[in-house]
């Protein structure tokens, strides 16, 4: 960890931070990659996000909150997808999702959970830095004073499973460049919803 992530952060449970996870080149390649993706504004509950996104593997419907079967995940991303499993480690077989997000200057990530049928959550971040925030997600007094943000550095590996996934809350501030991620997602193995 550099200078970006000060080493004294208290972090939730299951919450990892690795920089410099993807090389230069290889950042390279997964932008040029995403060129070549159908990008569409993202909907939730009825409201048009300020981003772009394409879901691949299994899609999350947040007006009906249904699991669905979505398009496959592109074989162009299996080396990622390998990367990340050997990484953390799990099998490739459990990356049951995989959702390309553009983000334009100045748009943010609201205080949220991922879907409730997502288990880990691996985010991959390219093209620019942002800062990232986390905060308990039970809504005490307490919680402002609870918040910890950093950096999230371009081609940086974020990991989050266990008490950070399940008890915290994440954002992320207004951005001034561009900004790809690529979020890799596992399924929880029982009381998933899922329409076929």
């Amino acid at each position: 960890m550099s200078e970006l992530f000060p080493i004294s952060l208290k972090l939730p449970g299951g919450f990892s931070y690795h920089e410099n996870f993807l090389t230069r080149e290889e950042e390279q390649h997964l932008l040029n990659l995403i060129l070549g993706v159908d990008l569409h504004p993202m909907m939730f509950q009825g409201y048009e996000a300020k981003r772009k996104v394409a879901s691949f593997g299994f899609d999350y419907n947040f007006d009906n909150r249904k699991l669905t079967v979505g398009k496959p995940i592109p074989l162009e991303f299996n080396p990622l997808i390998e990367k990340v499993s050997r990484h953390l480690p799990i099998d490739p077989s459990e990356v049951a999702e995989l959702l390309i997000t553009e983000y334009p200057v100045g748009s943010v990530i609201n205080w949220h959970r991922d879907a409730p049928p997502f288990d880990l959550i691996a985010g991959i971040s390219l093209s620019a830095d942002c800062i990232f925030k986390l905060r308990p997600h039970a809504k005490a007094k307490q919680t402002r004073k609870a918040t910890v943000s950093f950096t999230v550095a371009r081609r940086s590996l974020y990991v989050m499973s266990g008490i950070s996934r399940e008890e915290w809350q994440h954002s992320t501030a207004p951005l001034d460049q561009v900004r790809y991620s690529i979020t890799l997602r596992t399924l929880k193995k029982e009381g998933t919803s899922l329409v076929k």
